[in-house]
């Protein structure tokens, strides 16, 4: 069968068409909050044949957009629809004080690497938050951090300085640079990858455990190459938890 797999962010979504366990093709989008349903429907009508499509799967950081999934899924894809959240099977024990304030974008992650790297683990999601996703020796998500993302923050110091303005998202050569622009790329890439390694470094020790980590998130690829702490990059480990919370709740 054909499952829609959708990740729902604050600034971007990522799709996906599954068949089976392959991700055949995938895609990515602004989030608009205020889209209805016909819009949704025309919008994923412009990538893909719905017709196709046997179920649709949504793990959303945006409340707002619930009600427009509902008819979408119903009115164009006319396939059932699973929302990851509250009471819904994923196969890693969530111990947080509230399970419910833990995004599904973070659970989805933490399915993910579970099942494609095992646990001990910990995931590292660049996104509108940078965020930390920890799953114990026990296989159980334990909690993590959440931090300003690099576009955020980037936007925040353009916003507050007179001087200062948005640049492209790249490395420098060196860290100690000779103008404004490449001064602004070594303060986000080098500040962030010495972010990732101080918070990766307190959490290992916590857990007690080296425990591996994974890269994800539209900006992974900026930082990994200078984080010491970043084994791996899995663009796709959001898309691939939901994908395997739908199976896990199809019996």
């Amino acid at each position: 069968m054909a499952l829609l797999a959708i990740d729902v962010g604050n600034t971007q979504t990522g799709f996906g068409l599954f068949e089976g366990a392959e991700l055949r093709e995938h895609w990515r989008v602004a989030t608009e909050r205020n889209r209805s349903g016909d819009e949704l429907g025309a919008l994923f009508g412009n990538f893909l044949d719905l017709s196709a499509v046997e179920g649709v799967a949504v793990a959303s950081t945006v409340p707002q957009l619930h009600r427009a999934y509902e008819d979408f899924a119903k009115e164009y894809a006319r396939a059932e629809l699973l929302e990851v959240g509250p009471g819904v099977k994923t196969g890693v024990p969530v111990r947080y004080d509230d399970p419910r304030e833990v995004g599904p974008d973070r659970i989805a992650n933490a399915v993910g690497a579970v099942e494609r790297y095992g646990a001990p683990c910990i995931v590292v999601d660049f996104g509108t938050s940078t965020n930390f996703d920890v799953v114990s020796p026990a296989g159980e998500y334990v909690g993590g951090v959440l931090a300003p993302g690099i576009e955020v923050s980037m936007e925040a110091l353009a916003a507050r300085a007179a001087r200062l303005f948005r640049i492209d998202f790249a490395a420098p050569e060196t860290v100690i640079a000779k103008n404004t622009a490449q001064s602004l790329q070594s303060g986000l890439v080098y500040g962030f990858a010495g972010q990732v390694d101080g918070i990766v470094d307190r959490i290992r020790g916590e857990l007690g455990v080296e425990a591996p980590t994974v890269a994800t998130g539209g900006l992974a690829d900026l930082i990994t190459p200078h984080a010491r702490t970043l084994e791996r990059i899995d663009p796709f480990l959001t898309l691939e938890g939901v994908r395997l919370i739908w199976e896990r709740n199809r019996s």
